[in-house]
């Protein structure tokens, strides 16, 4: 199982901030952000499915252009999952023929290049010999974490969130886990606007460290253009058992 950053800034602003994507293998998205635009066209062909972590512009930018890149070319169908609600999302305010056409119904309703596929939080799907498996998480709309699991080794990618206790013990139920991907949006003097916000500072990723009982590699994801290098001097000076890596653009997992 190998998973490449295609992007993780909270922004965009430099050809290193590219938004939140990651591609599983050949195949398989995990959220649809701006990074998705530096793979090729042959690269573009090969996705099939796309999980999706919440509605917001920055995780599912590239979507709707990577079906109208590849339904015509391929005539094959591209699944999104993501929870009932994100969907709904998508469908009302994206794929509503005014922001962009329903491609669930294009070229008919009995073969479409784009099917939304809905995935409840704690529920589990089997991709091949991988299972995919959304996390509860607090944020300002409805979403998920992803539990990626090889059968030999596991993946956590958080999407947006805030501290959530049910995270917490959805992280800590996983054996298994090498790597955990977490946000941290915002430097320690802007707490207001992360709890606003619903997403994580320095320090509230440190109280969320401390409750973990298992020990992956942490990666820090989705910090602000501007404030990243701040975000990140400020965690390095935090004295935790796990010590949080910046995540960077193009980087490899193998699990």
């Amino acid at each position: 199982m190998r998973l490449k950053v295609l992007g993780c800034s909270g922004g965009i602003g430099g050809e290193d901030s590219r938004t939140s994507s990651f591609l599983v293998d050949d195949d398989i998205l995990i959220d649809c952000g701006t990074g998705v635009g530096d793979l090729s066209f042959e690269e573009l062909r090969l996705v099939s499915h796309v999980f999706v972590s919440h509605s917001h512009l920055d995780h599912i930018a590239a979507i709707p252009l990577l079906v109208d890149s590849i339904g015509e070319v391929c005539h094959h169908t591209v699944t999104i999952y993501a929870t009932p609600e994100t969907l709904h999302i998508l469908r009302a305010h994206v794929f509503n023929w005014l922001v962009w056409p329903d491609f669930t119904a294009i070229p008919d309703r009995r073969f479409s290049y784009l099917r939304l596929q809905p995935v409840q939080v704690g529920e589990t799907l089997q991709l091949k010999k991988t299972s995919f498996t959304a996390l509860p998480v607090l944020h300002t709309v409805p979403g998920a974490a992803w539990l990626i699991d090889s059968g030999e080794g596991q993946l956590i990618y958080s999407g947006d969130t805030a501290y959530s206790t049910e995270l917490i013990a959805a992280i800590n139920a996983c054996q298994s886990l090498r790597y955990l991907i977490v946000e941290t949006a915002f430097p320690e003097e802007m707490r207001a606007m992360a709890m606003a916000a619903r997403h994580l500072c320095p320090g509230m990723l440190e109280a969320m460290l401390a409750e973990l009982i298992v020990s992956p590699e942490v990666y820090v994801s989705h910090l602000k253009p501007g404030m990243d290098d701040r975000i990140m001097e400020q965690i390095d000076a935090l004295n935790m058992r796990l010590r949080p890596m910046r995540l960077t653009r193009g980087q490899v997992f193998e699990f």
